[in-house]
């Protein structure tokens, strides 16, 4: 029988953090800041292993995350080589929080460093879309047979918290089908272009500059990303077993200044929209009149759930950023918390 976290006042819930990129130093930043904040929830979180490619921070008595977050690899508890597949087994651990980079062709590492932390009962938060949209359904059912949640607000608009809405008030409900915009590189391109009148690859470049598109870009302006997070919305809200394959892609590199001051002209924007419903998946730029929810501009996100009984409900808010991910991380390892017994109805931050 699985404990609960029912006496958390006596005791911590144990974390162990797999990736340590800008997300992952930005929850363990978080972690740190609001040390008491979280206590203030009931909620005293302890983190016993930190893993990285290399190597991994490790102590069964909970890590010093500001000691680690100043130090890094110089650390007394830095273990060079420490793969998180073993220590999984042999470190007080609660919940597993899986943030490796995202590879949308196997999955891979992130698929199994979630699979054994299910397997060995562990629950698991992540902010990974590649495993989710390789093996969601598989993965969901390993948590459901296993007892154990598995919970990724953060792998779609950061900290949008669509899927908590879903889960926790739209219960009642059915969603008909979800349309929005997924990816802020694109709607950062395609904002500059219209505001600005630059052109593509100028409004390409800078995005780059200002950290918002990678050197190569395309896996955002192609519609990769935003076709992932659509995977991931079709299954996790819809209860659908869909997979990139699935999806209708069509990126921006093709749009040009003048598509888009012909749009303007009948009061209508370009937008990287993506939509779904029970028999269409697609990710496409298309015109969106400018009265419009989802005419918003710079790197902002907005998805609207189309429902039964409570009609469009519309989300915005900024759809990446480190501590935006990490702070919807956070919201679901508290809601793990609390589901275990953890936290008390009605008890906040203070």
């Amino acid at each position: 029988m699985r404990k609960t976290y029912s006496s958390l006042g006596a005791e911590s819930l144990n974390l162990i953090l797999i990736g340590f990129g800008n997300v992952g130093r930005a929850l363990a930043r978080i972690l740190w800041e609001k040390i008491d904040r979280l206590r203030g929830l009931g909620l005293s979180i302890n983190v016993t292993g930190i893993f990285k490619s290399n190597g991994g921070f490790v102590d069964s008595n909970g890590l010093m995350l500001g000691e680690i977050l100043e130090k890094s690899e110089q650390h007394k508890s830095w273990v060079p080589g420490a793969s998180p597949l073993s220590h999984i087994e042999e470190l007080p651990c609660d919940v597993v929080v899986e943030m490796t980079p995202t590879n949308v062709r196997n999955g891979e590492p992130g698929v199994s460093f979630i699979r054994k932390a299910l397997e060995e009962g562990k629950d698991v938060v992540t902010s990974n879309k590649g495993p989710l949209v390789v093996s969601m359904k598989s993965l969901l059912s390993l948590a459901e047979r296993k007892g154990c949640f598995l919970l990724y607000e953060a792998t779609v608009g950061a900290a949008i918290p669509i899927f908590t809405v879903a889960r926790e008030f739209l219960r009642h409900d059915r969603i008909i089908c979800v349309e929005g915009i997924l990816n802020g590189t694109t709607n950062y391109i395609l904002s500059r272009m219209s505001e600005d009148k630059v052109s593509f690859d100028d409004a390409l470049r800078e995005a780059q500059e200002m950290g918002y598109a990678e050197a190569d870009p395309t896996y955002d302006v192609e519609g990769i990303d935003a076709a992932c997070k659509l995977v991931i919305l079709a299954n996790g809200l819809m209860n659908m077993d869909k997979h990139l394959s699935d999806v209708e892609i069509e990126g921006i590199s093709r749009v040009t200044p003048e598509m888009i001051e012909l749009a303007e002209e009948d009061g209508y924007l370009v937008k990287h929209v993506a939509y779904l419903d029970g028999e269409k998946m697609e990710v496409a730029p298309r015109l969106v009149p400018k009265n419009s929810p989802l005419a918003v501009g710079g790197t902002f996100n907005v998805i609207t759930l189309n429902t039964e009984l409570s009609g469009p409900l519309t989300f915005i808010g900024k759809g990446a950023g480190p501590r935006e991910t990490a702070s919807a991380i956070l919201a679901d390892i508290i809601t793990i918390a609390k589901k275990r017994g953890g936290i008390k109805s009605g008890e906040h931050v203070a």
